[in-house]
């Protein structure tokens, strides 16, 4: 197998370095909200909303998740099945419905969720011929978001109108790293279009942080990787590293999240690390039940 050779194309110039990259959050302020996108399907998105949501929820912060995702896995990784005709992310993105009338109380303690809706898969059609932009609606839908301290939102693994809305009225993104080859290439598109995003739409979104998973460090590609996406991101990168992991993979499919499925074991403590980094990265020290 070919490994990691460096990629021009990642280049420190997808973004400003003279920005500050993390979301700081202090009590009272708004809520941020924080879009967790890779257009490359398969690195570990929903899974990582998912348990980082819950490790924070069981922290004691007060999580929205929105699943903007047609395919619906935060959804059903939650374990909900919702009945036909049931309000969902779509009614958000169109205008019908706000998030307090939308969010959904789940088994986890302080975590709710606006469910995801096959729907969801035509709507860039929609909001291209629609009378208002999909950001827009995102944007007053979210502005009711209840009590919650932060909102993590999970885009399709795509670079459409969909993720693009949601990038538009973002404070940070969340971007996870598949350690393989091919992820520096996608690393770079997704880059040049938060770069865009910034420029046209949102000058105010930043990079909440690149966070590297399922990684067998076993493999010279998977320290390759590494490697590589530190040299050119530096402390952009998450020093929490989730390991390729069966357990992981299973835990959705049970409907809940690997530190409840699978405490103790590699994957779970990553995520708990990683859900340390980002707290601090969100909230800047404010501690948890600050902005009650």
């Amino acid at each position: 197998m070919k490994h990691a050779q460096r990629n021009p194309a990642v280049a420190p110039s997808c973004y400003d370095r003279s920005v500050n990259t993390t979301t700081q959050h202090s009590a009272g302020s708004h809520v941020p909200i924080i879009v967790c996108a890779n257009q490359k399907g398969g690195v570990g998105k929903t899974t990582t909303v998912l348990n980082l949501a819950a490790e924070l929820a069981h922290a004691g912060r007060r999580v929205l998740v929105v699943d903007l995702d047609p395919q619906r896995n935060l959804t059903s990784g939650l374990g909900f099945t919702l009945p036909e005709g049931a309000p969902t992310a779509y009614d958000l993105l169109v205008g019908r419905r706000p998030a307090t009338e939308l969010a959904q109380p789940t088994s986890i303690p302080n975590l709710t969720l606006i469910p995801g809706s096959a729907d969801l898969a035509g709507i860039d059609v929609e909001l291209a011929t629609g009378d208002e932009s999909g950001e827009r609606q995102l944007a007053v839908g979210l502005r009711s978001a209840g009590d919650a301290e932060v909102i993590l939102v999970d885009t399709p693994p795509s670079l459409g109108l969909v993720t693009v809305s949601a990038l538009a009225i973002a404070d940070a993104v969340l971007v996870p790293v598949q350690c393989e080859y091919y992820a520096l290439e996608g690393l770079s598109q997704l880059m040049a279009t938060i770069r865009l995003v910034r420029e046209r739409l949102n000058p105010a979104l930043e990079v909440n942080g690149l966070l590297l998973t399922m990684l067998d460090p076993r493999t010279k590609l998977g320290s390759d990787v590494v490697r590589e996406v530190e040299s050119h991101f530096g402390d952009l990168v998450y020093r929490a590293r989730v390991p390729r992991s069966v357990r992981l993979a299973e835990a959705p499919s049970h409907g809940i999240a690997i530190r409840s499925y699978a405490p103790g074991t590699s994957g779970a403590e990553s995520y708990a690390q990683a859900a340390a980094e980002f707290d601090a990265r969100v909230f800047n020290g404010t501690p948890v039940g600050a902005s009650q």
